[in-house]
């Protein structure tokens, strides 16, 4: 199913979407995807106003096993176009914060779709970004879906606005999804465009080892779950 251009449709549509998405995808994680001794749900609010979020839990310590500590990327690399660094000292100059929890333990990683509020205004876009800087400088992993092209506020995307200001957006492929590994400071980027398929993303556990969230499967899932009145103005 090719990503549809969702700037067609009011964000009121779009919002009724991603909701039947996010459960989609928090139903494909808890059915398998996901090791033993995690979970995922959905949450209204992690670290500001966000609502687009689920939150991962750490389970036991230890040293995890085979099922336990998901995907090494020195086993299986992520082949996303682009993959970047950080430097790790760039951290230490942001201010310290706690890290959201959730009632049954600790947040580990967030997915985070991305709404046209999230852009609308300057102060929705930088509370946006700053939610997100605090939650990977707290050593919280991201993986963020982007559905929408750039806007005056982030004219090369929201991965450049939050993570490399020299990121060029292509010409061609103005929308993303991007993985951050939070702990060991690198960044998985797959430019799209619309009428793309959706790729399967990591989401981080621990540094370097990942699980793939299976993006396309699941919105194909809500597709088919969206009023068929409602297909026809994307389509």
């Amino acid at each position: 199913m090719p990503i549809h251009d969702w700037t067609r449709v009011d964000a009121g549509l779009f919002h009724a979407f991603h909701q039947t998405w996010i459960t989609a995808i928090t139903d494909a994680l808890n059915g398998g995807v996901l090791p033993d001794d995690h979970y995922a749900l959905p949450e209204q609010r992690i670290g500001g106003p966000i609502p687009d979020v689920l939150a991962l839990r750490r389970g036991a310590t230890g040293t995890p096993g085979p099922r336990e500590g998901g995907v090494a990327v020195a086993d299986k690399p992520v082949r996303t176009k682009v993959v970047q660094k950080r430097d790790p000292e760039i951290y230490a100059e942001k201010k310290s914060v706690i890290a959201v929890r959730h009632r049954h333990g600790e947040i580990v990683a967030v997915i985070e779709i991305v709404s046209p509020g999230n852009k609308a205004a300057k102060n929705e876009f930088r509370r946006f970004i700053e939610k997100s800087d605090d939650l990977l400088a707290a050593g919280v992993h991201l993986l963020i879906v982007d559905l929408f092209p750039p806007t005056p506020r982030d004219p090369n995307g929201i991965h450049a606005a939050l993570w490399d200001d020299d990121y060029r957006c292509p010409a061609d492929k103005r929308l993303a999804v991007a993985s951050y590994d939070a702990e060991d400071k690198t960044a998985y980027v797959e430019p799209l465009g619309v009428g793309d398929a959706l790729p399967d993303m990591p989401i981080f556990l621990r540094a370097e080892h990942y699980v793939p969230v299976p993006l396309e499967a699941t919105y194909n899932t809500s597709w088919k779950m969206f009023p068929n009145a409602l297909k026809g103005l994307l389509q």
